[in-house]
């Protein structure tokens, strides 16, 4: 099979120029059998045996193919399963948080715990905002210098590139390619070619607008495009890895700062339950810290204190600090 495939840029472009469609393609390359070749009053060869050779090559490429979509079907029928299992796993998360008491009793041994720590003077008392030994600020200034030079993120979590701009979700990546011409664009003047770890976007005859490793593997059989308004090819790349985030479609590109990705603009609904509790949280702490609040976990561990010192008002809690 693979020595067939070094034909398929030819027989492309040659379907490509057939308005007529197949009919008009079968057509092609029977005229050239009957006008170039004695296919069909070769000596070697009776009318009956050249019929037959036809047959026989029809039905094994038409059983090939059959099963290659019967295939598709299967695997698309199983991310569907899939795909509901986890949203039904999702809505049974859901309902179990929105059952589960809004204040929990700590146990006798967390408040015994907590009281020799408050006894004690434990570093957890102790500011954590700043590190020890005069290495104050030593960590962010070096993600800092890191992260020096590359852009910010736009609105979709992605890039506005000179040719093209694309977003990006956890799940998948979509690049939008406008093209100056003059000429409304059909699918036979689009060059698009999907490979695991490369892809490859433009126009026949001219040089690609894509052309690249990209950052991270992806899923062919779920990667498409489209025409949009006769004027713009829109790729959708489904990722395999759903836990991160790109800082560019192509090595060849500039980096955008992942850290400043608003994952509010990704499909949360999309997520399973885990994975969903888990952006969230991501993000109510980032906007905790931008507006110098307390996260998430720094707000249960001061729930816990104060509970602890209304449990016990004989105590004296003056010193200790909520940080």
């Amino acid at each position: 099979m693979a020595d067939l495939e070094r034909f398929d840029g030819m027989l492309l472009g040659m379907a490509q120029q057939c308005e007529g469609g197949i009919q008009e393609m079968l057509e092609v390359i029977f005229s050239f059998l009957a006008r170039k070749t004695d296919f069909y009053t070769g000596t070697g060869l009776d009318s009956n045996q050249a019929e037959e050779l036809i047959m026989k090559n029809f039905k094994k490429f038409q059983k090939s193919a059959l099963e290659t979509k019967e295939q598709a079907k299967k695997e698309r029928e199983e991310a569907e399963r899939r795909r509901k299992e986890r949203q039904k796993k999702k809505e049974e998360e859901e309902r179990k948080q929105m059952e589960e008491p809004k204040i929990k009793e700590i146990t006798d041994e967390e408040a015994e715990q907590m009281q020799k720590e408050i006894s004690n003077g434990t570093p957890d008392d102790k500011p954590k905002d700043k590190p020890e030994d005069g290495k104050e600020g030593v960590d962010s200034d070096e993600e800092d210098e890191k992260d020096k030079g590359k852009l910010k993120p736009n609105s979709g979590n992605g890039a506005d590139m000179d040719k093209y701009c694309w977003t990006q979700t956890l799940e998948e990546l979509e690049v939008r390619i406008p093209f100056k011409v003059t000429f409304p664009i059909k699918s036979k003047d689009v060059v698009v070619e999907f490979h695991k770890k490369h892809i490859k976007a433009g126009l026949k005859g001219m040089p690609p607008v894509i052309d690249g490793e990209l950052f991270n593997n992806i899923k062919l059989e779920e990667c498409t495009w489209t025409i949009q308004d006769r004027k713009e090819v829109i790729l959708s790349i489904e990722k395999v890895n759903k836990m991160e985030w790109w800082s560019r479609v192509v090595t060849t590109d500039p980096e955008i700062n992942t850290k400043k990705v608003s994952p509010e603009n990704s499909k949360l609904s999309d997520l399973d339950g885990e994975t969903r509790g888990m952006v969230e949280k991501m993000m109510y702490d980032q906007r905790q810290k931008e507006m110098g609040l307390p996260t998430s976990d720094d707000q249960k561990k001061q729930d816990m204190m104060k509970k602890f010192m209304t449990q016990h008002p004989e105590m004296d809690f003056s010193n200790c600090k909520f940080n």
